[in-house]
């Protein structure tokens, strides 16, 4: 029986077969068709086809860094940078055209003059806003005008403000370019090696570091990145946004140094002067007795006027860094800012980790007690009269004033702007002394009498 059906079978397929259309497409128009069919079906499986449309409408936010080992894309990114910030230069305003700027000011001004001060009217800004060309666009807007709108009656604005006022936009976006250039990771903030490279390429371009010499270099880079890290970083995190140093005067401070007629009083304020970084790390260097390059606990009891307790540097040296109990310059630098800014939020941040002693977040009565005892002690050696703690801390709660009557936080001394006095009483006898006496100093300064420092009484 099966002999009998095999016949069947074989005649459908010959059927199907005779009825089958024949394929006379070449090979290339074959191909072409696949393609095509590929790429539909692919491009609909990647958007997620119909019902998954509105994913079409939300921006992609994320961008995946190249990894290590993709050299390729690595090196594509840091020259597609290049060019965005090269070009981002080039729609910059240049000496000349600022010069050109000013001419044209001068020449729009509208009397009568302000004291001593050219004016411009609003007209007459327009009007040299369409003569100055593309890129000063942006400058010659309504809301320029208003922001540098004062008290003119005839409603104009000062040329030198509005000049200034296009300078220092100008050099920011510069500024900005020129600390974009040192940001590998391309995140807009700078890692501490990115900063260094940074400040170290710019001492050649500072008048003021001219005498310094370059076996001083490392050192001068360090006393100065320390201080964009410490006020800037707070949370340790390794890095900084360029944003914030842009916003904060450190950068200023360290761009003044161009100016070669700079004065004595300004270059021993300026923290990243020579003679400012100079002396921190020459006190550094006073303090390392046993010239080892690192300080003991006994060698920083030293510092300033050798009146911080013991109690304190102990703590100092179980929460910040050291090498086999002894700490290196960098941590000393973060010491020193914090001692010498302890009016700053961060300085504050730094003083109220090491009082913290159990990690609380707050400052109880023990705590005070436990730092101030150590006030005590000294006060004994130095046969000072005795201060109890019971007024010391009501004074402290006085003065702070914080939210839980038994607790003192971080942000409470920071917003009772008494940060400094109180931490000085508890970590420093000659901080206490002063508080102590501050009515006797404020009457012999104003008497024009020297003051007696602890040392000397």
């Amino acid at each position: 029986m099966a002999k009998d059906q095999q016949p069947q079978w074989a005649d459908i397929l010959k059927s199907r077969l005779a009825n089958t259309k024949k394929d006379d497409r070449s090979d290339e128009e074959k191909k072409a068709e696949e393609t095509k069919l590929f790429t539909k079906y692919y491009t609909e499986w990647k958007e997620g086809g119909d019902k998954d449309k509105s994913y079409k409408n939300i921006p992609r936010f994320y961008y995946r860094l190249p990894a290590e080992d993709e050299v390729l894309l690595q090196k594509l990114r840091e020259e597609s940078r290049a060019v965005f910030l090269q070009r981002k230069s080039r729609e910059l305003l240049d000496n000349e055209e600022l010069q050109n700027l000013w001419f044209l000011l001068d020449k729009h001004q509208v009397p009568p003059v302000s004291g001593e001060e050219a004016m411009i009217s609003y007209e007459a800004y327009l009007q040299v806003g369409e003569k100055a060309g593309p890129k000063c666009k942006k400058f010659f807007t309504a809301r320029v005008y208003s922001k540098l709108l004062l008290s003119d009656p005839y409603g104009r604005i000062s040329i030198m403000q509005f000049f200034n006022y296009v300078m220092r936009k100008v050099w920011l976006h510069q500024t900005r370019i020129g600390l974009s250039l040192y940001d590998v990771a391309g995140q807009g903030h700078l890692r501490e090696s990115d900063l260094e490279n940074y400040i170290l390429e710019l001492i050649p371009t500072l008048p003021q570091l001219d005498g310094l010499e370059k076996s001083f270099y490392s050192f001068y880079v360090c006393t100065a990145v320390r201080k964009f890290f410490f006020f800037l970083d707070p949370l340790r995190t390794g890095k900084i946004k360029i944003q914030d140093i842009l916003a904060c005067s450190f950068l200023d401070d360290l761009l003044e140094l161009r100016d070669e007629e700079l004065s004595k009083e300004s270059q021993e304020s300026n923290w990243f002067s020579a003679p400012s970084a100079l002396r921190v790390y020459g006190q550094y260097l006073n303090l390392d007795k046993d010239h080892n390059g690192m300080l003991s606990k006994e060698e920083l009891s030293r510092y300033g006027t050798a009146t911080l307790t013991s109690v304190f540097l102990d703590r100092v040296f179980q929460e910040c860094l050291t090498y086999d109990g002894e700490m290196d310059y960098k941590t000393y630098l973060d010491f020193v800012l914090a001692l010498e800014n302890r009016k700053e939020p961060a300085a504050l941040q730094y003083i109220f980790k090491l009082l913290d002693m159990d990690n609380q977040g707050y400052l109880n009565v023990f705590s005070l007690n436990y730092f101030f005892r150590a006030i005590q002690e000294q006060m004994k050696l130095h046969g000072q009269e005795q201060v109890t703690f019971q007024d010391v801390k009501d004074e402290i709660f006085d003065m702070v004033k914080p939210k839980d009557p038994y607790k003192i936080t971080l942000q409470d001394l920071v917003n009772s702007c008494q940060g400094d006095t109180v931490t000085s009483i508890l970590i420093d006898l000659n901080g206490f002394w002063t508080y102590e006496n501050r009515e006797v100093l404020v009457a012999s300064d104003s008497d024009g009498s020297n003051t007696a420092d602890l040392d000397d009484s």
